[in-house]
């Protein structure tokens, strides 16, 4: 029998091994697009329902049989976390030591987190990454990215805020999600390459909608929520700016009227 020659074998493998990427190797991120419908739902039973193509739900309390399910339907889903801010009710809670625990930050049971104590934070919201990852969710919604604005008990400032939030970042990118920046207007300039997608909270309310523009600008969505201003007074500007605006309840139950 005839034996392949040397350069044939190492042309077999060169081809074989860019068919073949390394199986720790994340795939492409899902990027949505400005003005691509979603729901945002955190609380009470879960309604699938709704004919949008994105939904974002709490990552703790849906299981992957769950997650798998909106996908079977067409869904990309949104795995909500909140990384600023400890909540004593999720299962990790006590491993947060009292150290990285601040002052509350108006939501029952819940604290501002230290977010420059990296060296505890980093495995820990890892992990939680992990979750979201495992589950099958394409993308992660971190909450309380902007500590530093706020009355925490840190004395955390712009520098430690972005130096956090790329973290976060990073930390799905590994894992191959995409990953939105929840609020945090001042520091869009800084953060718009570092992130996949925007959420945002009243904007409309407080006239700051037009700082989210570099998103849109990037060809990257803003998932937007009004809770006190009817939809007359911001649907026409949200329609303009190509933004992905919702009027909801402040529990983000399933109601929603959407622009």
């Amino acid at each position: 029998m005839r034996r392949p020659s040397l350069l044939l074998v190492l042309l077999a493998l060169l081809l074989a091994g860019c068919s073949q990427p390394p199986d720790d190797e994340p795939g492409p991120r899902w990027q949505p697009r400005p003005g691509t419908g979603w729901q945002w739902q955190l609380s009470g039973r879960l309604d699938t329902s709704v004919d949008v193509p994105v939904y974002d739900i709490d990552g703790y309390d849906h299981s992957a049989d769950t997650v798998s399910r909106l996908h079977d339907d067409g869904r990309k889903v949104i795995c909500y976390l909140s990384t600023g801010a400890w909540e004593e009710f999720r299962p990790d809670a006590k491993e947060f030591p009292a150290s990285v625990l601040g002052r509350g930050n108006g939501w029952k049971g819940e604290r501002w987190l230290d977010i420059r104590r990296t060296d505890v934070l980093e495995p820990l919201m890892a992990a939680r990454v992990d979750m979201c990852r495992d589950k099958g969710f394409d993308a992660v919604e971190p909450d309380n990215m902007d500590g530093y604005r706020n009355d925490t008990g840190f004395p955390l400032t712009a520098a430690d805020q972005l130096r956090y939030n790329r973290l976060i970042a990073r930390l799905a990118h590994e894992r191959g999600l995409a990953v939105g920046l929840k609020n945090d207007l001042d520091q869009i300039p800084q953060l718009v390459g570092d992130f996949d997608f925007a959420v945002n909270e009243q904007c409309a309310q407080y006239g700051e909608c037009a700082a989210l523009k570099p998103f849109v600008d990037a060809d990257k969505a803003v998932f937007h929520v009004e809770y006190e201003l009817p939809t007359g007074r911001f649907c026409p500007d949200s329609r303009r700016l190509k933004l992905s605006s919702l009027l909801k309840k402040y529990e983000l139950g399933a109601w929603r009227r959407a622009c």
